[in-house]
């Protein structure tokens, strides 16, 4: 969607945006099912486990980004990196089309809090204790896990600009007012939101029937539908809105 969203700004309407959140809501599904086949394994979380500075997700998440941005990721505004500090440049040449967003998108990052929650608050709603000794593995699902969530929550921009482009005399007076409480407001359809945690909540039900615990007992999945559910409703649809506030109260520079 972003290639396509990027090539003309025509094809950016609401209904392509919505179906590319809702592709991506498989992705993260998926990717949550696939972290969950290991447990919490802690070492992977450790500065002094291994002889590189840092513990050992760290240092995969920061090699991985360097080599995904030589070859062009973050080039896409939805593409932001958890470890941002000197990556290289893009070696692959720049796309030719023109830019849809507003330039202000480049400079909205929000991985830290995604980073806070998704390790303190999400995972362990889902990861079993224990340790199976596979660290590498784990932190490159962890990381899988965070990209997949952190492109949903930027991909607020795309949101953003195709609804101030549809109604701009309903935006440019908050923009203008700086008033992130009334932009917050016109981004909230409560309706809308309901229906996107009860679709999650179905498709966890549905992906994750094949790969549930077999000695907990109670036949719940590793991924139980309703953590879904909690992630989009208390961390990813809020954390989108905000990505679409800061977008906006910038739209207009």
């Amino acid at each position: 969607m972003a290639a396509a969203a990027n090539s003309n700004s025509d094809n950016l309407t609401l209904d392509k945006v919505r179906e590319a959140l809702i592709r991506q809501e498989d992705t993260i599904i998926f990717r949550l099912i696939q972290r969950a086949n290991f447990p919490v394994n802690s070492p992977t979380y450790d500065e002094k486990f291994a002889s590189f500075s840092g513990s050992l997700l760290q240092f995969v998440v920061k090699e991985t980004e360097a080599l995904q941005s030589k070859v062009g990721r973050y080039e896409n505004p939805e593409e932001q990196p958890f470890s941002p500090e000197n990556l290289p440049p893009s070696l692959v040449p720049p796309q030719a089309n023109p830019p849809v967003l507003h330039p202000a998108a480049a400079s909205i990052n929000i991985n830290e809090k995604i980073w806070d929650f998704y390790f303190n608050r999400l995972l362990p709603l889902f990861a079993v204790p224990g340790d199976d000794g596979n660290y590498a593995s784990t932190a490159s699902s962890d990381l899988d896990c965070l990209q997949a969530i952190s492109r949903r929550i930027h991909y607020g921009y795309y949101v953003a600009e195709v609804k101030f482009k549809d109604a701009p005399q309903d935006y440019e007076p908050a923009i203008r007012a700086q008033d992130r409480e009334g932009l917050m407001k016109l981004l909230t359809f409560e309706a809308v939101e309901e229906m996107v945690k009860k679709r999650v909540e179905k498709k966890a039900a549905v992906f994750g029937q094949d790969v549930c615990l077999v000695d907990n007992g109670n036949g719940k999945c590793k991924v139980d539908p309703s953590v879904v559910s909690r992630l989009y409703g208390e961390w990813i649809m809020p954390l989108t809105k905000l990505v679409q506030v800061e977008y906006l109260l910038r739209r207009l520079d």
